[in-house]
């Protein structure tokens, strides 16, 4: 056994993503804070370091040392439980994306992913479902109707909003021809997936709004109508482990994206070929702008009625899924 490839290199791998995305959910809370601040002719967090950088690290300062209370009346075990699920499922789901090529490391040829699995996007697919059940584990547990409402809705809409988005992936797979990531994004060295499936992106696109609870499908916890939803009775670190994971799903689901149908670190090829580092660069960069369309949907879209968000899905969206696998289908028997 080559413990420096088999064992030490894919846990500095695992241990480098899983900080890299901490790191990027705690500074996407500031990031989207003074984007949507800007959009509203505000600042916006300056106060702690230039521009405000430190707000991030002032919140997380504040949650650790915030008193921990676990109100009597709850299942404390699940309690506790489910903000952990929460995040540990956002933290898994990025094992399989491959964030850039192989690069030369102390002479040994390493890939910028953490595992490279034939069944990628299944995995993506199973992996994405288990973020909701911290979500329902914490609303039931938490014994307050305010918090079992939003836990049924989060499951209700998780369940319904899960169906499109496995069909617009369906779409890829059949003009692709693999489950695996690395081929998609090898598929996709000329052209983007998203000038061949312009309809599977915005179906995939408003289903991870609709799967991470982002607003204008934040219904699980919306404030006017359930005080804060699954969130009612959790505060201090509990709570922050709740939100530090909805923005790290954030970053997650934009590079999922990226991967599937913004070619990757891949495309173009001009510039993704000219160093390994060039890939990651670009990588990065699409995760960033589809972080700014999550902004930017949050401030120009006010909120659905949670009847007519169930009904769009059921009554439109999942025809429309259909209808594009259908065709694309066709396209790909006769070509």
């Amino acid at each position: 056994m080559d413990w420096v490839a088999d064992f030490w290199i894919p846990v500095i791998k695992a241990i480098v993503v899983v900080l890299a995305l901490l790191a990027g959910g705690a500074y996407m809370t500031w990031g989207e804070r003074k984007i949507c601040a800007r959009f509203q002719v505000r600042y916006g967090p300056n106060l702690a370091g230039p521009f405000g950088i430190l707000q991030p690290l002032a919140d997380a300062v504040k949650a650790i040392f915030k008193e921990e209370i676990i109100p009597s009346h709850v299942d404390k075990v699940i309690y506790v439980m489910g903000p952990g699920i929460s995040f540990a499922a956002v933290l898994i789901t990025f094992a399989v994306i491959p964030f850039g090529p192989e690069v030369d490391l102390f002479g040994k040829q390493v890939g910028l992913w953490i595992g490279d699995i034939d069944v990628g996007l299944l995995y993506l697919m199973a992996i994405a479902g288990l973020g909701s059940y911290g979500i329902v584990l914490g609303g039931w547990s938490s014994n307050n109707k305010y918090s079992l409402l939003g836990a049924l809705r989060a499951a209700a809409q998780t369940i319904s909003y899960e169906l499109p988005m496995a069909i617009a992936l369906l779409a890829v797979v059949l003009i692709v021809g693999s489950l695996n990531l690395q081929e998609i994004v090898e598929f996709q060295g000329s052209w983007p997936l998203i000038i061949l499936q312009p309809v599977g992106f915005l179906l995939f696109f408003i289903a991870i709004l609709a799967e991470s609870n982002r607003s204008p499908f934040d219904l699980p916890e919306t404030e006017n109508e359930l005080v804060s939803g699954f969130l009612t009775e959790y505060g201090g670190i509990k709570f922050a482990l709740y939100f530090i994971a909805e923005y790290t799903a954030m970053v997650v689901n934009s590079a999922i994206v990226t991967t599937v149908f913004l070619g990757g670190w891949k495309w173009p090829a001009v510039i993704s070929d000219l160093h390994p580092l060039a890939g990651v660069a670009l990588f990065l960069i699409k995760v960033l702008f589809v972080l700014f369309l999550y902004v930017w949907i949050r401030a120009s879209v006010p909120r659905v009625r949670y009847d007519k968000f169930m009904r769009f899905c059921w009554k439109f969206f999942v025809p429309l899924a259909l209808a594009n696998l259908a065709v694309t289908a066709l396209v790909v028997a006769l070509a």
